[in-house]
């Protein structure tokens, strides 16, 4: 729980009526029916405790990720591993690109850590560029990237991110990689580090079922690590049945259908085009992002004059390096991205 006005993400719909929400980048699809059977059935089992060690998860995610149980995490959303996964390194010298999720500093600074940033710039479209190599030195404890990033939706190139990975094993610095995106990703962009990991790198990848699967409610993300000393400590800061029985049961439910990211990404191809076309037609600069969401500027008023109508998108003035005017959407179906754009043409006719 966190204390009222405390609240710095997309998705608050409870707090004022909302008839569309384009501030959440889940599947526009929701959750597969699959999915929500096994919610329905795990409450038959609510009176036992969770699988503390979330065996069957984390022995499914192994296969699929190609990896040993031993390497999976798993928690309470991808939030708390960010929190868990600070609190265990401690880190003294963190290196972070701004603008970019808003937990890693939270998480950083929870654990003591004042973070060197990297600001992206504007004119650059908010790219990671080979400059930031030259970042990483041997002081460097840790590096925290989101490939695409939040909110910028841009992808860290392939080349340079496995630059920055031979980079950190030089300098013996922690790889801290989100890529909890990546399902939803063009597929000409998607590219995780999991196929390039070898024993004794200092790499964290996180996941979630979040976006792909669309179970924010549920909240179940998991992390892949090669170093089990860390995952250790991680798990002795968490508190015991920290993932629910039926945040369980859905996320084994949700590996059985590794083609429903797949249809999301098909409309992806339709509606990602459709909905930068109309934002451009309607005066905004529209960065071309690479994930499920799209990144924008202009009309500072924007986010007020929505929400009065009852549309919710995500003010993005409060990420640093962004400011009045900065937003970014969901993308959704055809019918709800066409209802967006004629209340957005309302809101600024007025």
């Amino acid at each position: 729980m966190i204390l009222d006005r405390g609240y710095v993400h997309g998705g608050d719909v409870y707090s004022q009526p909302v008839r569309m929400d384009f501030s959440a980048n889940v599947n526009p699809y929701g959750a597969p029916e699959a999915v929500k059977a096994a919610v329905r059935e795990a409450a038959s089992k609510l009176t036992d405790y969770p699988d503390p060690y979330c065996g069957l998860l984390r022995e499914k995610l192994a296969v699929l990720n190609g990896v040993d149980r031993e390497n999976v995490i798993c928690g309470n959303g991808a939030a708390e591993l960010i929190y868990q996964f600070a609190a265990a390194l401690r880190p003294q010298r963190a290196l972070l690109p701004v603008p970019s999720f808003a937990d890693y500093e939270g998480a950083l600074a929870a654990a003591g850590c004042s973070p060197t940033l990297h600001p992206l710039r504007r004119e650059n479209g908010f790219l990671l560029t080979e400059d930031f190599l030259k970042a990483i030195g041997d002081e460097t404890d840790l590096v925290m990237l989101c490939s695409p990033n939040n909110p910028t939706g841009r992808s860290v190139p392939r080349a340079l991110l496995l630059a920055i990975l031979d980079r950190c094993r030089k300098t013996g610095t922690w790889l801290f990689l989100d890529e909890c995106f990546f399902e939803l990703t063009d597929e000409d962009k998607a590219f995780s580090l999991i196929n390039h990991l070898r024993e004794g790198d200092r790499v964290f990848l996180l996941r979630a079922f979040t976006k792909a699967y669309g179970m924010a409610g549920l909240r179940l993300g998991y992390g892949l690590c090669k170093d089990r000393d860390l995952l250790e400590r991680m798990c002795r800061l968490s508190q015991p049945w920290n993932v629910s029985t039926p945040a369980q049961a859905a996320g084994l439910a949700a590996l059985d259908y590794p083609q429903w990211p797949k249809e999301a990404r098909t409309l992806f191809k339709e509606e990602k085009p459709f909905l930068q076309a109309g934002l451009t037609a309607l005066g905004f600069t529209v960065l071309p992002g690479d994930a499920n969401f799209l990144f924008f500027s202009g009309a500072p008023d924007l986010y007020e004059k929505l929400r009065a109508r009852g549309v919710l998108i995500r003010d993005c003035s409060n990420y640093r390096g962004l400011g009045p005017g900065d937003c970014r959407i969901a993308v959704r179906t055809r019918r709800e991205n066409e209802a967006l754009l004629k209340t957005m043409e309302e809101a600024l006719r007025d």
